[in-house]
């Protein structure tokens, strides 16, 4: 059985120094796919467009500069756990986002009771859920005969 997580909260889009604004973002995990989360921006006047990345590297990011690539994440102050930035690139285009970590914080805590960290293997277990897959057909097809 697939268990889903979801959580709603406000990033600012970071656009350039004297330019920001709060939009709102879906977090988003499943544990089909036990090590990504998934981030739906909503940015105004454009379909919302949604990144797909590992839910470690979120974690990570929370107290350490993070990721390389198209997706970094790094603690915007080195004291405590505060916020968080995200910077997302494709190519020479980058967008910056700065989050409250404790929403983040909250959701990769409900992530962690669906499928602990380091138990990702065993959440993808094809054979299990074809077995109980199968055991569902099988069930009613001596139901309906």
């Amino acid at each position: 059985m697939r268990d889903t997580v979801q959580a709603e909260v406000t990033m600012t889009f970071l656009v350039s120094q004297d330019l920001s604004f709060r939009i709102p973002v879906e977090l988003s995990y499943d544990s089909g796919d036990p090590y990504a989360v998934e981030i739906t921006f909503h940015l105004p006047g454009n379909a919302p467009v949604s990144w797909s990345f590992a839910r470690e590297l979120l974690l990570d990011g929370l107290s350490k500069p993070t990721g390389e690539g198209d997706v970094r994440i790094a603690p915007a102050s080195p004291e405590g756990l505060s916020d968080v930035f995200i910077r997302l690139q494709v190519g020479c285009e980058r967008a910056l986002f700065r989050a409250g970590a404790a929403p983040l914080v909250a959701f990769l805590d409900r992530t962690d009771r669906v499928v602990p960290f380091g138990q990702e293997p065993a959440a993808c277990d094809p054979v299990g859920d074809l077995d109980a897959e199968l055991h569902r057909i099988l069930a009613e097809d001596r139901f309906a005969g």
